[in-house]
């Protein structure tokens, strides 16, 4: 079974408006409300596939009892820890093709609701042969709990695909048990390391994951946007290039990313079919209006049609 974390996560409200007028009443009536957070797209995208899924996090308040009850409604199976707080909004206001955001910080959870979290998270590993770990932390969460999950994970000899970024990515590395993969894409990776990247120097890009600092990770995929990606698996390196495609929707391309390699993992592809399947994943969320979700049927075309080469060094 796969299990994936989501610590902070939201009501995902979108707002379609012809004009976004300030200082005024704005009405519409297509509002489109869907359980978020990296990890529940993660979540939806694995379920899609046919996947062995649970999710798992902390839930609030009506928020919480609302993205409950939308995983049980497409048959989701969840085991999340109640927290006294509201789960967050994160409000998009689509208007003359922009995307206006306003997200909420979330609920602060408490040193206890922690403690009762960690203590379910080691029940569920009891199931799962890998565990995803997407997104932000809600507040109150000490920067290196990611590390805490891995390093828990690891003792049953459960995979973690780590998919967060900036201290809470810094903080996972310097642990003394490594997740099984790593996913930044090339904005992350230059924040994390401080040092710009350029297509037209991927041997620049392949010499930064040979770093100490990513010692023990079996896999490291760097997405690179419409350009696809570089991966490492052990010592071995990968170009991966995919085709152009009408993008819909790219919001949560990099959770489904994810998703396809976990569920890929699951079914034990070989090192290229890993390589197609997370990448032919991302490409299908991005052609669909929903976030999060995936045509099977699409991501299958994809997969024919994804390139991965191994880089001779």
């Amino acid at each position: 079974m796969i299990v994936t974390v989501t610590m902070n996560p939201s009501i995902d409200i979108s707002y379609p408006l012809e004009t976004l007028k300030i200082d005024t009443v704005n009405r519409t009536n297509q509002v489109s409300k869907t359980a978020g957070g990296k990890g529940l797209n993660v979540t939806r995208v694995i379920h899609d596939l046919g996947g062995d899924v649970l999710a798992t996090g902390v839930l609030g308040g009506f928020h919480g009892a609302f993205i409950a009850e939308e995983l049980k409604k497409v048959g989701i199976k969840q085991d999340f820890t109640p927290i006294k707080e509201e789960s967050r909004d994160s409000i998009a206001i689509l208007h003359e093709g922009n995307q206006t955001e306003i997200l909420e910080a979330g609920p602060t959870v408490s040193a206890e609701e922690q403690t009762a979290f960690f203590e379910k998270f080691k029940e569920l590993l009891q199931k799962a042969t890998i565990v995803t770990i997407s997104g932000s932390l809600a507040k109150g969460f000490p920067q290196n709990f990611y590390q805490k999950l891995v390093h828990a994970a690891a003792e049953q000899e459960v995979k973690v695909l780590a998919d967060t970024s900036g201290e809470s990515l810094r903080q996972i590395l310097k642990g003394e048990q490594k997740p099984y993969l790593i996913k930044p894409n090339l904005e992350e990776l230059e924040d994390l390391l401080g040092q710009k990247f350029s297509l037209e120097k991927l041997e620049e890009i392949q010499a930064a994951l040979a770093q100490p600092l990513f010692e023990g990770i079996e896999w490291i995929v760097v997405s690179l946007g419409k350009a696809g990606a570089i991966a490492k698996h052990q010592d071995a390196f990968y170009r991966v290039t995919i085709p152009s495609i009408q993008v819909v929707n790219p919001v949560g391309s990099g959770d489904s990313t994810i998703a396809g390699f976990a569920y890929g993992l699951s079914q034990r592809m070989n090192t290229e079919e890993l390589l197609k399947i997370c990448m032919a994943a991302g490409m299908a969320n991005a052609q669909e209006k929903k976030t999060g979700h995936v045509d099977p049927i699409n991501v299958q075309q994809h997969f024919e049609n994804i390139e991965v080469k191994k880089i001779e060094q």
